[in-house]
């Protein structure tokens, strides 16, 4: 029986006393426990900044890439050894920001992996800028005193417009409920994307607010209808949390691969 500490790691975790990627962490071990997901065949790969850290405060395999990267190399795994359970994982800089590109087609080529962003709408590793989340409104930054100026960053509807199969949005603040939607995406055959709502104590103490503003979807949810997951998403104030679109597609299946020798390559290349 998988449980708790086996996924134990000694690793002193760096994260500032209050930070909402803790609970995520605390979510995410319960969630493979009721999976009875096995360390050895869970890999957990991401990028650059605070939430990425993530892996390290794990025993399971892991894999730190450069910034923005993180699908690519998620992707690799997968198909290099598709009885892996693979998860991506980052920051909405990491994820949105440098790896916005990544993120587009990860959510359309639907590998069978899950992808979890932990948004706290601002960059924390390098001293506080604005994210591709941050309202356009928020001044407490040095680098955008006034503002951005610029619409924020929509991870569901973008992921919904790129064909994600299954979107959700949890909140660090509550996470036994957190956990229930990470295993909903874990076990979801295809591309599972999952955005966590967790606050910055250092640089957004602001978002304080968010334990009055966060709020359930409402009950006859999700749908797998992509227009109405759409006018949901739309009419959304990004604090609403639950599955909010999920459907099935055809997977990419390791039988799918070809296989060149090096006599065919030449021959279809002519070298």
């Amino acid at each position: 029986m998988v449980s708790l500490e086996d996924f134990h790691s000694d690793d002193p975790i760096a994260w500032c006393p209050g930070c909402g990627n803790f609970s995520i962490l605390k979510a995410l071990k319960q969630a493979l426990v009721e999976l009875q997901q096995e360390p050895h065949e869970l890999v957990i790969v991401s990028g650059i900044g605070q939430a990425p850290k993530t892996p390290h405060y794990l025993r399971c395999n892991c894999f730190n890439g450069l910034h923005g990267r993180t699908l690519p190399v998620a992707t690799g795994i997968k198909l290099a050894n598709h009885t892996l359970t693979v998860l991506a994982e980052g920051g909405d800089g990491d994820g949105y920001g440098e790896g916005g590109n990544h993120f587009l087609h990860a959510c359309r080529r639907n590998m069978d992996m899950t992808y979890i962003v932990m948004d706290n709408e601002v960059y924390g590793m390098t001293k506080g800028q604005a994210s591709p989340t941050t309202l356009p409104d928020w001044c407490n930054s040095k680098m955008t005193p006034h503002g951005t100026g610029i619409p924020s960053f929509n991870p569901a509807a973008i992921a919904l417009a790129a064909g994600a199969g299954f979107i959700a949005r949890g909140y660090s603040g509550e996470p036994s409920e957190l956990s229930r939607l990470l295993v909903e995406a874990i076990e979801h055959p295809g591309f599972a994307f999952v955005q966590v709502l967790s606050g910055c104590v250092t640089y957004r103490p602001d978002q304080k607010s968010w334990k009055e503003e966060v709020h359930a979807l409402e009950t006859e949810l999700p749908t797998d209808d992509r227009v109405k997951a759409a006018q949901i998403i739309q009419a959304d104030d990004g604090k609403a949390t639950g599955v909010i679109y999920t459907k099935r597609f055809p997977v990419w299946q390791p039988e799918n691969r070809v296989e060149l020798d090096l006599h065919t390559i030449e021959k279809e290349f002519q070298l």
